[in-house]
């Protein structure tokens, strides 16, 4: 079988199991024994499991352009040939398309987009390797994890600081999925993983070239985000870093590449980070960012999109400001592409995105700027109706439908005044108090936050 894939978009429908046909009958996904690790990996429940996880997850298309839709026939046709070819170990995945996605906070972060045949395989490879390795993992590692959180890791922050560790090394790995080094890593999986079959499979997942505008660029390090394999992959690369903490008798948080180590004073603070920034540099071949890392207090940092705040001697957990302000940037062109619409189905489209908010940071005992960011969203949907309205004797007339006097609703309507302050003003907050948001069910943060807190 090429490289290419044959077939078109949505010319086969997605069922809950895959039955591969060869010309001789049906032909289970694998006859094999699974006696060896790459036999595991293509047993048939297993590559089940993986069909539909890829299914469920759908994604873009890779660079053949190929959806998750036309998975199922790609494999009745090609299914025979591509096992033979993994069990062989001459298996070679097709490029990755590259994909820029902006950060929260600045920057561009690039995603590597597998084709949806080597994210099955890859799938696969994960559900696999995934119970071997994690007993190898550290306790303080979260990220990437399963039945671990954010919410563990930054609970955990709170008890390192409560139990008197008040200066925190905040570690910044310098474009961590970009650089990981191809030796370093395939080294470590080496002493874990017996069969060499699938080493040299996910070596060749690692080394698979990026297609970006037409042109193919080599990956000599890195491990783009993207694929099902990458985050197992650096939990193994930096599992080495939690040895390391664990060996020095160290507190610190670890989710994914970001990493707190909290120590008792500045000084001891300067020379951890000097220690591990030459174990990072020389043991793992990774780069700290001097610009972003640095030794502070803790309630001058941020952690997983927390920060702290001290009351009655005790840690208190709340929103970081520039998680705030995140949000904010995130809501803007969502009500910006909303004046053409009703209110009701601008809330509704905005009503999954601050309930997932507001599950993540219901941990946070700092109610104020929660509830000033509800004011702030109220604002912004007024500031919605007061554009809808436009003419004065529009405004003038809905104002009075909302209840205001007919001589309020002139004098507001004809002020003179912007639409930003009109949204804030006292006759919009009269006529469309909390209560009118309420009825249109408008997801309240604050509310919903006490409700995540009481349920956990």
């Amino acid at each position: 079988m090429g490289q290419g894939i044959q077939g078109e978009a949505g010319q086969y429908p997605v069922e809950t199991e895959v039955r591969v046909e060869a010309d001789a009958g049906a032909h289970s996904w694998t006859n094999a024994e699974p006696n060896t690790l790459m036999e595991q990996v293509l047993e048939r429940q297993n590559l089940m499991r993986a069909y539909q996880r890829v299914v469920s997850n759908k994604g873009a298309a890779g660079v053949d352009q190929m959806p998750v839709a036309a998975l199922k026939g790609h494999l009745q046709q090609h299914w025979p040939t591509l096992r033979q070819r993994l069990l062989a170990g001459d298996y070679h995945p097709q490029l990755v398309r590259r994909v820029s996605i902006p950060k929260p906070q600045g920057g561009e972060r690039t995603l590597g987009i597998p084709t949806v045949q080597d994210r099955l395989i890859q799938q696969a490879l994960h559900q696999t390797l995934s119970p071997m390795l994690e007993p190898t993992f550290s306790d303080h590692s979260y990220g990437f994890r399963p039945g671990r959180s954010a919410h563990q890791a930054v609970k955990a922050m709170r008890q390192h600081i409560n139990d008197g560790h008040r200066w925190v090394v905040d570690l910044d790995l310098a474009q961590f999925f970009d650089r990981v080094n191809h030796d370093v890593l395939m080294s470590l999986l080496a002493r874990r993983i017996p069969d060499r079959r699938v080493l040299a499979l996910v070596r060749r997942y690692l080394q698979a070239g990026m297609l970006e505008g037409g042109l193919v660029s080599p990956k000599r390090e890195g491990t783009p985000q993207g694929g099902p394999l990458s985050p197992l992959l650096s939990n193994v690369l930096l599992t080495e870093l939690d040895r390391e903490l664990e060996r020095r008798g160290h507190r610190f948080c670890r989710y994914a590449d970001d990493c707190n180590i909290y120590v008792r004073s500045e000084r001891a603070g300067h020379r951890v980070m000097a220690s591990i920034t030459r174990f990072l540099e020389t043991r793992l071949r990774l780069k700290v960012n001097t610009t972003k890392s640095d030794v502070d207090r803790p309630w001058r940092r941020n952690f997983l999109g927390y920060s702290v705040s001290w009351h009655k001697r005790q840690v208190q957990l709340r929103v970081a400001p520039k998680s705030l302000k995140a949000f904010m940037t995130k809501l803007r062109p969502l009500f910006k592409r909303s004046r053409g619409q009703s209110l009701a189905t601008t809330i509704r489209t905005l009503n999954p995105m601050l309930r997932g908010w507001a599950n993540y940071y219901r941990l946070t005992a700092s109610k104020r700027p929660v509830e000033a960011l509800d004011g702030w969203i109220r604002r912004r949907l007024r500031l919605i109706l007061w554009r809808q309205w436009k003419r004065a004797s529009t405004r003038a007339r809905y104002l009075i439908r909302l209840g205001l006097t007919e001589l309020r609703a002139w004098a507001s309507a004809t002020n003179g005044r912007g639409p930003w302050w009109n949204s804030g003003a006292p006759h919009m907050n009269a006529a469309l108090p909390r209560k009118v948001f309420d009825r249109l069910s408008l997801v309240s943060l604050l509310d919903t936050m006490t409700r995540c807190q009481q349920q956990c």
